[in-house]
């Protein structure tokens, strides 16, 4: 099966989520950015905050290695993902996102396999703007338990607030996942 042309031009995918049985968070992106996706890494741009985020809120060091990262999320039963499975988009930001390009995942299959997900936390306005006009609409009543939440972006590009005031907001993670 090949990929969707929009334009002329492939579309960008998502990586495989993050997950364990027992994962109770979902953080979701909107979709990989340029870095990531050469890289084969979630949050793989050097300015993105997402893994200092994450170091910081579980007391490891930033600089570990990725592959111990994706575990320290994991142990801490937090699931990783995007909200797009595709989409075209020329550079990183997501603003680029071309609208009708864009292709949810399957979060109704993917929540069936993670029935302990209760809180989905949104990196960021465009993932949430994507989850809650591409896909809640078709989730129904059988998620309705699930908790969603918007934190500030972690990309470069929302430079508008500090980083301390981001791992603030982003502590909410922590504390739901005691």
């Amino acid at each position: 099966m090949g990929d969707k042309i929009v334009n002329s031009r492939a579309l960008d995918r998502c990586f495989a989520p993050v997950a364990q049985r027992d994962a109770t968070v979902l953080i979701l992106g909107s979709l990989p950015g340029r870095k990531s996706l050469q890289l084969q890494q979630y949050y793989a741009h050097p300015q993105n905050a997402f893994w200092k985020i994450v170091a910081g809120l579980f007391g490891a060091a930033s600089s570990l290695p990725y592959p111990r990262r994706l575990k320290l999320l994991t142990a801490n039963k937090i699931a990783l993902w995007d909200v797009l499975a595709a989409a075209e988009r020329p550079g990183s930001l997501d603003s680029s996102i071309v609208p009708d390009s864009a292709v949810p995942n399957d979060f109704a299959e993917f929540f069936r396999g993670h029935q302990r997900i209760r809180r989905v936390y949104f990196n960021g306005q465009k993932a949430e703007g994507l989850f809650r006009r591409r896909v809640l609409p078709a989730l129904g009543q059988e998620f309705a338990g699930i908790h969603f939440e918007c934190l500030p972006s972690t990309s470069p590009a929302h430079a508008g607030m500090t980083f301390a005031k981001k791992l603030d907001r982003w502590a909410r993670i922590k504390e739901t996942t005691r």
